[in-house]
């Protein structure tokens, strides 16, 4: 797919699907509970990369949180959100675009990424990937990411899906992020299917 499909596949998803989606989540715990252990200040930048309509962005806000970024392929799933968090969304920037091709205007503390990383399937969107993260993340930052477990679905929305646990996630990304912890939880889609996901928290790198 080009960007241009990409970003209509999703649309398309978030237009047909409310709170059904497979990635659904009610509260991001496991995201939140490491988001606590990385003892941030809260005027720490923050980006949600995929955020979507995901509830993460209400839980950094209520966290005290007030620099905060979510990045989106779909403008249909931002402009939810957006409605959602109603005169909260003045606390949020909302980015339309690609994660591979993010130009980031500032440095963020925390990177958050739940279920995008995993969708991409070839090496160079990946090495692209890493490239963004070292030009958004500072050394010292931390970076949370969320992708199907060696077991999970091997597709998801239409889509093949890579699995990882946290030292492929690490080796994926590379020397510029340190592996902290790694979490595995069986996610329960809202038609009651269980997905394995691992979770892994990493702190970013000096490299060079």
């Amino acid at each position: 797919m080009n960007d241009h499909e990409r970003a209509t596949h999703w649309d398309d998803i978030y237009r047909q699907k409310q709170d059904d989606v497979s990635w659904f989540e009610a509260e991001p715990i496991r995201s939140l509970a490491l988001v606590d252990r990385c003892d941030l200040s809260r005027d720490a930048a923050v980006i949600d990369v995929g955020g979507g309509r995901s509830r993460f962005v209400e839980g950094v806000l209520d966290r005290g949180f007030h620099d905060v970024t979510v990045l989106d392929l779909s403008a249909v799933a931002l402009e939810d959100t957006r409605a959602r968090l109603g005169d909260r969304a003045a606390h949020v920037r909302f980015r339309v675009g690609d994660v591979t091709r993010f130009e980031p205007t500032e440095r963020y503390a925390l990177w958050h990424d739940r279920a995008v990383f995993h969708f991409l399937a070839s090496a160079g969107e990946r090495e692209a990937y890493a490239r963004v993260l070292e030009q958004a993340v500072p050394p010292g930052g931390h970076v949370i990411l969320a992708t199907f477990a060696p077991d999970g679905p091997e597709r998801c929305s239409g889509l093949p899906a890579l699995r990882y646990d946290g030292e492929a996630l690490a080796r994926a990304l590379g020397p510029v992020v340190h592996l902290v912890e790694e979490i595995r939880h069986e996610h329960r889609t809202p038609a009651g299917k269980v997905q394995p996901f691992t979770f892994a928290r990493f702190v970013r790198r000096a490299v060079g």
